[in-house]
């Protein structure tokens, strides 16, 4: 069990939310410091269950230690924009926005899972994780099965300890319940688009390659836009007393930048660096993600490119010759260019909306910020 006591979160609101830096280490540091804490209050009531969940409160404290915190400092930001920059203790705040984080860990432990993915950020997967756990332990049975099942209950758990973070963060109450219906369709968006991408990865490249780009496109919309930054932007600003026309103006700058997001996470998937991503360099076309990209390349390969696409993709054995030989259809087909410019253009409607919208001179510039550390990103 993780047993180290976190430094104390900063009292004063100037020292942790900066404008022109909205991902300064003090801000990360300072979230990452709330859900160690977090993490630390729930070791009483597991250890109380038995010994055998100190490993399980261990894992989640590891893995929820990283990230770009993103999702934080969009709903940090969507409250700035709506009642500017707080005074005082910060805390309540950062545990409301800290919950998008467990939320999000939930996701990706389950994620690997679905994928049969080896790391994540750096480090094993959960269930590769619990695998270990059980071979170290001398457990009957068979280690992959347990640590699958180990991994969708922490998720799970996961899930449950991100409600809690939210409704427990200490705000006013009232302003709770304005937000809550925002986190829960957010909870019920990403999980149906990752529904939605688990049908398309297991339906056959057809013959209408636009089709393809639609379905695609609508997994980006639920899976990753709304719940990366349009909703996180819209349930801080309902915790900031934000009204509708915040509201709408937030979605306009939400759904435009989250794509561009996910497009360029859809990018690295393919070409990042493995040492940079903290995954398998290749990793999403072993595991045969209908990305925006694939679709793009697909419609414009010609037919042997085409070809090898639908032979390849999703292949768990693709070796580093196969990687390359599919990274070089992608790029002959076009597609890696027509990605590129629908980040830019993405990125470019997200900043028009926050131009016309009214909010606070503070939230404009640290989502002005945030809007080019989600597309210019390199993991």
């Amino acid at each position: 069990m993780v047993t180290a006591v976190p430094a104390p979160a900063p009292r004063d609101a100037a020292a942790v939310l900066q404008p022109g830096a909205p991902l300064s280490a003090a801000f990360t540091d300072a979230v990452a410091r709330v859900l160690t804490t977090f993490c630390d209050e729930q070791a009483p009531a597991l250890a109380a269950m038995g010994p055998e969940l100190a490993a399980v409160q261990s894992l989640a404290t590891r893995l929820l230690a990283g990230g770009k915190r993103l999702r934080p400092a969009f709903c940090v930001w969507g409250y700035v924009a709506a009642a500017g920059l707080p005074t005082g203790d910060p805390t309540a705040l950062l545990r409301a926005a800290a919950s998008l984080d467990v939320l999000h860990v939930s996701a990706l432990v389950h994620d690997d899972v679905m994928d049969g993915s080896d790391l994540r950020r750096g480090q094993p997967a959960a269930h590769r994780q619990f695998e270990v756990q059980h071979t170290a332990s001398g457990r009957l049975g068979d280690p992959a099965a347990f640590g699958r099942a180990g991994a969708i209950l922490l998720g799970d758990l996961l899930v449950m300890w991100s409600v809690q973070l939210l409704q427990r963060c200490g705000l006013d109450p009232a302003v709770l319940d304005a937000a809550t219906p925002i986190a829960e369709t957010m909870r019920t968006e990403v999980t149906c688009g990752q529904y939605l991408d688990i049908v398309a990865q297991s339906s056959p490249l057809g013959e209408d390659p636009t089709l393809a780009l639609d379905e695609a496109e609508r997994v980006v919309e639920y899976k990753s836009a709304r719940y990366t930054v349009q909703r996180p932007c819209q349930l801080g600003a309902a915790l900031g007393g934000g009204d509708e026309r915040l509201q709408a103006a937030l979605a306009a700058y939400g759904s435009p930048l989250g794509r561009a997001f996910q497009f360029r996470d859809d990018e690295l998937g393919v070409f990042g660096d493995s040492t940079v991503t903290g995954k398998p360099a290749g990793d999403d076309l072993r595991e045969g993600k209908r990305t925006v990209l694939i679709a793009h390349a697909y419609a414009h390969a010609g037919p042997a490119g085409q070809q090898l696409l639908r032979e390849r993709l999703g292949d768990p054995a693709l070796d580093a010759a196969g990687v390359a030989a599919l990274q070089q259809v992608i790029d002959d087909s076009g597609a890696r260019d027509a990605v590129e410019a629908m980040i830019e253009q993405g990125y470019q409607r997200s900043l028009v909306a926050l131009e016309a919208a009214e909010l606070t001179d503070a939230g404009r510039q640290g989502l002005t910020a945030l809007a080019e550390a989600a597309v210019r990103r390199v993991f």
